[in-house]
């Protein structure tokens, strides 16, 4: 282009610059008043009807609390993880360090407290310094650009962050609409509560939003104690979040720093003495990256995600997930959990040193609930919840279910065989029909054949060509684990030495819906799909279905209660950004056992530990706090148990197979260190559980059982004994 033309070309491109600016300022009317106004009447431009045409726009601007952190707590206060899109933390002005107030209005629009919303001087100075210097210096005061955030944050809150417009995208129509909003959102806000609303919403960094999540983030300390220096980096900070980031270009974050404290200085807002000594001061970056979700969690990630789900599946929280999502991620909500940070160290200290991280994946889990309440006081496994080397990775949670009853997806492994954890609830059903608990049984036999007749009240008596009892199967050779207890015995003894066919011998004196009741009653499903767990099947009197740690503890926990069961829950309060309450969980409680039931079988279950299938468990719990418990272990001896409690406390824990199928059978395998020809319940879960309990019993409750009534401990007459 010969330079004729070029000058040519400059010079209409000034023109039409001129003609944009006289436009807008004749369309908002608001230089109608001053020398521009015959200018803009010589390009042929109606001012009357430009300014019908401004009057007419918008002017309400739904100022929304932009999109905010929330936090999980336990109950006693502290920190499990928190849920942001958006990184950010509301505070007022008076949480702000009056640095950061006064670099802000120094760099961004020195006359804040002065215009109206929109400043005709200001846009004169941007035009005149574009036109003769070629810049691209702004105009929008710190109200318009409050607009533009408020709109943008409200488009992204809604899923429509693909319509969000940036500085260099706004049109002449838009950059109208936003003057038109800036002044009358002046008209119903002060001057202060613009600039705290600013504040907190203006983006600082992928990971701050606002100026509480940039102090934390950028120097660690927070929004009222920032520094002068610090302060005016961060005021340079938001003209550019990429150019300026002082993690990752120091040198240019330096010279806007000392940009804002020249502003600073020369609009009285600090000293000669106050800026030199900022301007000499190193950045003094204290990075804390922020984390959020469940797989940066301070504690408990696993339990972190089992409150997550629970949020997510409940329609309280949304109509549907994406509204719940929004809810969990954007609304700054404070979820009050039933987590015990002093029971949460040392269950997860328990989980490491039992399995730690084996090169086999062999899974370990501990899960407490405070009895009487349905609390879940702690939750934790031997794995991480995202890769890491020489680490068991896995997001599947082992104490919780598959699924929910409704079907939702919980994140849970499913549960795993109870093995002989069952066995109490059958003994629970013997007492229940007021039979002695020293009654004697025939644990001799060991063969029930398909036509022997089962007792089933929800039809009749089940005989050999009745289709129900078909459905039972036959027992062809109960096996014990120890030679030696093929013989009569007491049916408290075996229960607390866990002999199988002692426990096939109360069920051949049982009803099976009654069996059926007792473990319905306490909560016992199937950790797969949420169904029952079916008692008419025989295999499952010794535990052949999955179930979930958190419902088995809880089940228990039903015994330490007298009997009374409560649902298992672990938020406690909701409140939103506001301070709202939103629905939490409530614990239904209701009887399901008989006090003096329960009261038998807490009795003979001390006995486990004194001088049954748990006496080699050590410590010994027992002569500390007066303790109940039951061992558990599955066929293959993959699954393995204890599950045992105080009056206040109720715990599972686990060891064994959680690998997708668990069909690993627990026999000549190698756990830290030691070679287990066959693994049994008293082996690893069973010390887990007994250090665990000793260092945290002490925490809740621990009274004597009462004992059951004098007429369950009297043996029977010739005719109340067993066949």
């Amino acid at each position: 282009m010969a330079p004729k033309n070029r000058k040519r070309f400059r010079l209409a491109a000034a023109l039409w610059r001129v003609l944009g600016f006289l436009t807008v300022s004749a369309i908002c009317g608001v230089l109608a008043a001053s020398l521009l106004v015959p200018t803009v009447a010589a390009t042929g431009i109606a001012v009357r009807t430009s300014i019908t045409y401004f009057n007419g726009l918008p002017s309400e601007l739904v100022v929304d609390s932009p999109s905010q952190t929330t936090k999980v707590l336990s109950a006693d206060g502290k920190r499990i993880a928190t849920f942001y899109a958006e990184n950010r933390v509301k505070v007022g002005l008076d949480q702000m360090s009056p640095y950061i107030k006064g670099a802000i209005v120094a760099i961004e629009d020195s006359r804040f407290y002065e215009h109206a919303g929109i400043d005709p001087q200001g846009i004169l100075r941007a035009l005149a310094s574009n036109l003769t210097g070629g810049g691209r210096q702004g105009a929008s005061t710190l109200t318009q650009q409050y607009v533009t955030n408020v709109l943008n944050e409200s488009l992204v809150s809604a899923d429509r962050g693909d319509q969000v417009i940036l500085s260099g995208q706004k049109s002449l129509g838009y950059k109208v609409r936003e003057m038109k909003l800036a002044i009358e959102l002046e008209k119903n806000y002060t001057k202060n509560q613009i600039l705290e609303g600013y504040l907190n919403i203006v983006f600082f960094n992928r990971d701050a939003y606002g100026i509480e999540a940039a102090a934390r983030h950028f120097f660690s300390t927070t929004a009222k104690a920032l520094t002068l220096p610090q302060a005016a980096l961060l005021a340079g900070l938001v003209n550019s979040p990429t150019f300026y980031d002082p993690s990752v270009h120091p040198d240019n974050s330096v010279k806007r720093r000392n940009q804002v404290l020249d502003a600073m200085l020369s609009q009285g807002k600090i000293t000669q003495a106050e800026h030199d000594a900022a301007a000499a001061s190193s950045v003094g970056l204290k990075i804390a990256p922020a984390k959020q979700g469940c797989a940066a969690a301070e504690m408990a990630p696993y339990f972190c995600d089992y409150v997550s789900h629970l949020i997510l599946n409940n329609p309280a929280y949304g109509a549907d997930v994406a509204e719940r999502e929004r809810k969990l991620y954007r609304a700054g909500l404070t979820i009050r959990t039933t987590l015990d940070s002093r029971l949460q160290g040392p269950a997860q200290a328990q989980v490491d040193a039992t399995a730690g991280a084996n090169p086999d994946k062999w899974g370990a889990a501990l899960v407490s609930i405070q009895p009487g309440t349905g609390k879940i006081l702690a939750m934790a496994q031997n794995t991480v919840f995202l890769p890491a080397p020489g680490k068991f990775d896995t997001q599947l949670n082992f104490n919780v279910d598959s699924k929910d009853a409704n079907g939702n997806d919980l994140n849970g492994a499913g549960g795993f065989q109870p093995g002989s954890t069952m066995k109490p609830f059958t003994f629970a059903e013997w007492l229940n029909e007021g039979k002695s608990l020293v009654a004697e049984v025939d644990a001799s036999r060991r063969t029930y054949p398909l036509d022997f007749p089962w007792k089933s009240s929800c039809g009749k008596v089940l005989g050999a060509y009745n289709t129900a009892q078909r459905a039972l199967g036959a027992a062809d050779d109960l096996q014990n684990n120890d030679e030696g207890y093929y013989r009569k015995m007491p049916v408290n003894y075996g229960l607390y030495n866990s002999i199988n066919t002692a426990t096939f011998a109360e069920a051949a004196q049982l009803d099976f819906c009654g069996i059926q009741k007792m473990v319905d009653a306490v909560g016992i499903h199937s950790g797969v799909d949420n169904a029952r767990v079916n008692m008419h099947q025989l295999g499952n009197l010794l535990g052949a279905i999955g179930v979930a740690p958190l419902h088995l503890a809880n089940a228990f926990a039903t015994f330490a209660n007298d009997g009374k069961y409560c649902t298992p829950i672990a938020i406690t309060a909701v409140t939103d950004a506001a301070g709202q309450k939103l629905p939490a969980e409530t614990s239904a409680c209701h009887g399901a056992i008989k006090p003096e039931v329960a009261r038998g079988v807490n009795s003979v279950l001390q006995d486990v530990l004194k001088r049954g299938s748990g006496v080699y468990i050590k410590p010994k719990v027992q002569a500390k706090f007066p303790t109940a418990a039951k061992t558990g272990t599955s066929n293959t001896n993959g699954a393995t148990w204890v599950v045992g409690y105080t009056s206040g406390l109720a715990t599972a824990s686990f060891f064994g197979d959680t690998l997708e199928g668990q069909k690993r059978p627990g026999r000549n395998i190698t756990v830290k260190g030691k070679f287990y020809k066959a693994i049994d319940g008293y082996m690893l879960a069973g010390p887990q559980w007994a250090n665990y309990m000793l260092q945290v019993a002490g925490l809740y409750a621990a009274a004597a059982f009462p004992a059951p009534p004098k007429s369950m401990t009297t043996p029977p007459g010739p005719r109340n004994g067993a066949p």
